[in-house]
């Protein structure tokens, strides 16, 4: 079984042309998903995936289709930093996407993606009920946004 660190920091580019990238906030629910184009430049929202057990072996198979050289998947922690039980369950759900996938798996800090897509679906005037199937993918966006953004800076 393949183990998920988290890679807070920037890791070794692999030696692939593309720089697509797959970005997941994995939910209860739904699991958002985000990708980025091959120059790494454009993130757009794609349909979350229903959690359960067809949810691993297709987003593996979405990674595969897009030529993503790494999956980027939120890890929750809490406002404090620490890990706890959703941190530990997410962790668990990324050994599962690593059995049905080589692709690199990025576990990446998420605290306060789903408040801020939330807050930008609220200022043009969605409430929550309308935004609530769009909202993890929303959340995927700012974290596959985020984790890019640290990686052009350093």
């Amino acid at each position: 079984m393949r183990r998920c660190k988290p890679q807070l920091q920037p890791s070794a580019r692999p030696a692939v042309d593309s720089k697509a990238r797959l970005a997941c906030d994995v939910g209860t629910a739904r699991i958002g998903i985000a990708v980025c184009d091959r120059d790494a430049l454009l993130v757009s929202p794609r349909p979350a995936v229903i959690a359960g057990d067809d949810a691993q072996p297709t987003i593996a198979a979405l990674a595969k289709d897009i030529g993503a050289m790494e999956i980027v998947v939120g890890l929750p922690l809490t406002l404090n930093g620490t890990e706890g039980v959703a941190a530990t369950s997410v962790r668990q759900w990324c050994a599962g996407l690593g059995e049905h996938t080589s692709i690199p798996i990025v576990l990446v800090d998420e605290r306060l993606t789903t408040v801020q897509a939330q807050r930008q679906f609220h200022e043009v005037g969605r409430n929550t009920r309308e935004s609530r199937p769009h909202i993890d993918s929303a959340s995927a966006v700012i974290l596959l946004e985020t984790y890019l953004d640290s990686r052009r800076l350093s």
